[in-house]
């Protein structure tokens, strides 16, 4: 159950945010080898992001998972999502740091219990 939280400074207003959820929940479901079913995006906007010293278009993302993360499946991951926010929001690929986390199933709860 991959679930990637992005959160950006660049205000969503106007911006086709289904098109956005849509292309990442495909890209990191086709990356990772996971159905899309399983995939959660959740994606923030006019989140208070400085970062080298600018309030410039920036953004950050935790990409969470039961397995499948691995270090050319991150380097795959975080080159996709950066290019997907260059091309969607303006963001500078630069100005993206994306966090990776392998859990357990016993540390994700979902449906009223744990995996």
């Amino acid at each position: 159950m991959p679930c990637l939280d992005l959160s950006t400074n660049v205000n969503l207003d106007g911006v086709d945010t289904s098109s956005i959820l849509s292309e990442a929940i495909s890209t990191v479901a086709s990356i990772m080898g996971k159905p899309e079913a399983y995939v959660m995006i959740v994606l923030k906007g006019s989140v208070p992001i400085a970062f080298g010293g600018t309030e410039q278009p920036a953004a950050y993302g935790e990409l969470v998972s039961i397995g499948g993360l691995n270090p050319d499946t991150n380097k795959k991951l975080s080159a996709a999502i950066a290019t997907i926010l260059v091309k969607e929001l303006s963001v500078p690929k630069s100005r993206f740091f994306l966090k990776f986390y392998d859990t357990k199933g016993s540390n994700m709860g979902w449906n009223g219990s744990t995996l």
